[in-house]
């Protein structure tokens, strides 16, 4: 007995065919769009996050005390190298490398620009981030080119410089002196963050101590977290640096609008989701009152032999279920192949996206998805919550009808 309702439920869903398919059609679209659409935001915020910790900042920083607020050459780690040697955990894949910092003024040809000449050790920072794999023209740094140097994107165009161009340095070394020398551009990144597309100057971390007389010390110690968790890394920073003028701070720290962008994206798709699936309510409620009210005479008739309302309710519902499981079963085979894809080989939006940058990161000109169990089930879930809310109404007003009335309803 109590499969009837259901069994019912789909004989009547073969009466109106075209209104049928044209409903289903409807949401499995719908379905089939918020799929790919949860796949896409799922891979623009880990791409997002791995501009972040993968390109620049690494996933945790250690710095002088007041650095980050002030940054200045003479505010140093002292024994930088050693602490990093220290931090790296080979087991668990967690790597750190010393970085210098200094500010001068670049100028080529009749063009002068301020910029921030970025000290790399050149056997470390390849463990911590991907910079290296990030050049547009030309080649990374070298040790056996000390007089190379990488520019960003931005600053190559602003002083107007190709590869094998030469740029001249002017600032203030660490002794008071005047820091000047001549380099050439050995390589032009492409955008990886405003910051250094606009004044990003990579030397080599000899190159630098030679032209800002800055025997030891670092400003920076950035650190990957490999296998372990971001916690675990942090912790394992403050551990080695208590007691010591060292301030230990994440990714999510550093760049908060980034890590907020993240957090609040799941907030985003549901109600991205809720937004687009109330149109589709909206279809299926009505589709469904028309289907009732062309039936009230039968549903009387029912009701004058003694059905109970649950049950021609349930009849109602089991029509809207059967029409949603079969359009979410057509939505995951048309959207998960295509979702599949996109993670595989993205969408290039060069021609439109260009140089954008969201909060200081650059944006990359290939959109890829990411797709897990979460990015298709979310969409499902809603689809099957919100258009079953929407089956209740038609369920009781077919409940709750009036024998009498019906069956003389014309």
């Amino acid at each position: 007995m109590s499969m009837y309702p259901l069994i019912l439920a789909f004989r009547s869903l073969g009466r109106n065919r075209r209104r049928t398919l044209v409903t289903s059609g409807a949401t499995a679209f719908a379905g089939f769009l918020m799929i790919v659409y949860s796949a896409l935001v799922a891979g623009m915020m880990r791409t997002m996050e791995r501009s972040v910790i993968a390109f620049e900042v690494g996933d945790v920083q250690l710095h002088a005390r007041g650095y980050r607020d002030d940054p200045d050459l003479y505010r140093r780690i002292d024994n930088a190298t050693a602490l990093a040697d220290r931090l790296s955990k080979k087991e668990s894949g967690v790597y750190a490398a010393p970085r210098l910092y200094g500010g001068a003024l670049a100028a080529a040809h009749e063009a002068s620009a301020g910029v921030e000449v970025r000290g790399i050790d050149l056997l470390r920072e390849p463990r911590v981030t991907e910079i290296a794999s990030a050049v547009w023209k030309g080649q990374w740094l070298s040790g056996e080119d000390p007089r190379g140097i990488v520019l960003g994107k931005k600053l190559a165009r602003s002083l107007g410089v190709a590869i094998g161009d030469e740029v001249v340095l002017l600032g203030q070394a660490a002794d008071g002196s005047m820091a000047n020398d001549a380099y050439r551009v050995r390589g032009v990144l492409k955008s990886i963050s405003e910051r250094a597309d606009q004044a990003g100057l990579f030397v080599t971390e000899a190159a630098f101590r030679e032209l800002f007389t800055l025997p030891e010390g670092h400003h920076e110690i950035a650190l990957t977290r490999g296998h372990a968790t971001l916690e675990t890394v942090e912790s394992i920073a403050l551990a080695e640096t208590r007691g010591l003028p060292i301030e230990v701070a994440t990714w999510r720290t550093i760049q908060p609008a980034i890590a907020k962008m993240i957090d609040n994206s799941m907030a985003g798709r549901v109600i991205m989701l809720l937004i687009f699936y109330s149109a589709i309510a909206m279809v299926i409620l009505n589709a469904t009152l028309m289907s009732v009210f062309e039936r009230i005479r039968e549903f009387g008739i029912m009701k004058a032999i003694g059905v109970g309302p649950w049950y021609i309710g349930r009849i109602v519902f089991f029509e809207v279920v059967l029409q949603s499981c079969f359009a979410s079963l057509v939505a995951i085979v048309a959207g998960l192949p295509l979702a599949l894809f996109l993670e595989r080989h993205g969408w290039d939006l060069t021609a439109l996206a260009g140089d954008m940058n969201i909060a200081g990161i650059a944006w990359e000109p290939v959109w890829y998805a990411f797709v897990d169990f979460e990015t298709v089930a979310l969409p499902i879930l809603f689809l099957l919550v919100v258009v079953s809310v929407a089956s209740l109404y038609p369920g009781v007003k077919a409940a709750i009808i009036s024998p009498k009335e019906a069956i003389y309803q014309r």
